[in-house]
């Protein structure tokens, strides 16, 4: 059996468990916030509903992963604790285990999830849809890679589970951490690009100063989800068990990052503002100011246009 580094598979597993209950209890906190946001004070056909779906799957797909970590936890400490071949140790580093495949197909699902909402942040900012092709064909790589791990998670000979890091499944494993890094850099990264030119254009003329920059705050969420799965990923390299804590700690923390662009946006929202207007011209400029409403739809939204650059719609990045 292959020795692998980091602390005993039994220990990791109650460390990981500690944890992640720990997250979701501010990711239930933060989600309270959320439906907070889009509900006080609102009329029900006012709610943009597309995003109220989403944070409640969001929260759904947490919930049950937290469920089946602690069931997971519990067969091997308690349940199968004298009766699994090689104890607790055994029974965690075994992934064939129902328990450990229906988490992991959970993960898939949330990252996917927060993987997809940041794309489409970024094609409502862009308005259009050339920019995110190269996005949208990393997401399938992510789809591809996350699924085939699944299975060959359930498919795992006795030989595969001795050797997983270096065996057909670590294979799977390592192109969906990098795949899923290089999607939220990527996406994140031409969102606070085209936030970042905008708010350069008409930084002269605005006439109030924002308390929480929307460019800090998507800047904050995303290094928050590269850490963890930068972590994933050193982790992996060093074939080191930490890999395990790392994977069920990201579930929490993709939550975490979408309501805190939310909630944060929303906080401000009264200080905060998105330019929409026509640059015409050297010495003629106009500027129509939208409040921002992370959750709200406003009937009359417009499309204009920022000087020479690509058709800005005037709702949030939120969206």
């Amino acid at each position: 059996m292959v020795l692998l580094a980091g602390i005993p598979m039994d220990a990791a597993a109650v460390l990981s468990s500690v944890l992640e209950s720990i997250l979701y209890g501010f990711s239930v906190l933060m989600c309270l916030g959320t439906i907070w946001t889009f509900t006080y004070k609102r009329h029900t056909q006012d709610v943009n509903w597309p995003i109220a779906v989403v944070a409640a799957l969001l929260f759904v797909l947490s919930t049950t992963h937290i469920v089946v970590v602690i069931i997971h936890t519990e067969r091997g400490l308690v349940k199968y604790r004298d009766t699994f071949p090689g104890g607790p140790v055994a029974f965690f580093a075994d992934v064939t285990q129902d328990t450990f495949i229906i988490k992991n197909a959970i993960y898939t699902l949330q990252t996917l999830l927060g993987d997809g909402v940041v794309i489409y942040r970024c094609y409502v900012v862009w308005q259009s849809a050339w920019v995110i092709i190269l996005p949208c064909m990393m997401w399938c790589g992510v789809a591809a890679s996350g699924v085939c791990s699944v299975y060959y998670f359930s498919q795992a000979s006795t030989a595969e589970i001795e050797n997983f890091f270096g065996s057909r499944i670590g294979h799977w494993v390592a192109p969906f951490l990098a795949s899923t890094l290089a999607t939220n850099m990527l996406s994140t990264g031409l969102l606070a690009y085209r936030i970042w030119m905008i708010e350069r254009k008409v930084s002269a003329i605005r006439t109030t100063k924002r308390k929480v920059p929307i460019l800090r705050v998507l800047i904050d969420a995303a290094v928050l989800y590269s850490a963890a799965l930068g972590s994933s990923i050193i982790c992996f390299g060093l074939w080191n068990d930490g890999l395990y804590v790392m994977g069920d700690l990201i579930v929490p923390i993709v939550s975490i990052t979408f309501y805190m662009v939310f909630i944060r946006v929303a906080t401000s929202q009264n200080n905060q503002y998105y330019p929409s207007a026509a640059y015409r011209g050297a010495t003629e400029t106009r500027l129509q100011q939208h409040p921002m409403q992370p959750f709200i739809r406003r009937p009359n939204d417009s499309k204009s246009s920022l000087g020479d650059s690509p058709k800005v719609e005037t709702r949030s990045l939120a969206y």
